[in-house]
C-alpha cells in the first residue's frame, strides 16, 4: 500500500512537472511574430523543436494518467502482452510502462 502511495505521488508530481511546461510551450507558441522575414524564420525553427517537445510532453502525460489509472484498478505492473508481473526495476526505470523487457523487445 505505501508503495503504491509513493508511486501515486511520484506519477503525480511528474503529470504536474509536464503540464505546467505543456503550458509554457503553448503559451509561447502562441505569442505573435515579428515582422522581420530573418527573425520570423528563427522564430519558426524554434517553434518546430517546441511543438516537439510538447509533442512528447503530451505522449508522456497519456501515459502518466494511463499509469494512475491501472493504479486504481488494480492491474499495475502487468504487462499488457503475457499478463506477467514487470519487474519493479523496470517499473523504477518506467514508472509508466506497460510491458515487461521481453514484451517490449
Amino acid at each position: 500500500m505505501a508503495i503504491n502511495k509513493a508511486l501515486r505521488e511520484q506519477l503525480t508530481t511528474r503529470l504536474k512537472v509536464l503540464v505546467e511546461h505543456e503550458k509554457k510551450i503553448d503559451a509561447h507558441l502562441r505569442q505573435p511574430g515579428d515582422a522581420d522575414w530573418t527573425e520570423q524564420a528563427q522564430a519558426r525553427e524554434g517553434d518546430m523543436v517546441l511543438e516537439a517537445l510538447d509533442q512528447h510532453d503530451r505522449r508522456e502525460i497519456a501515459l502518466i494518467e494511463a499509469a494512475i489509472a491501472r493504479l486504481d484498478a488494480g492491474n499495475y505492473g502487468i504487462c499488457v502482452s503475457c499478463e506477467e508481473d514487470i519487474p519493479p526495476a523496470r517499473l523504477s526505470a518506467v514508472p509508466y510502462t506497460v510491458k515487461c523487457i521481453g514484451c517490449a523487445a
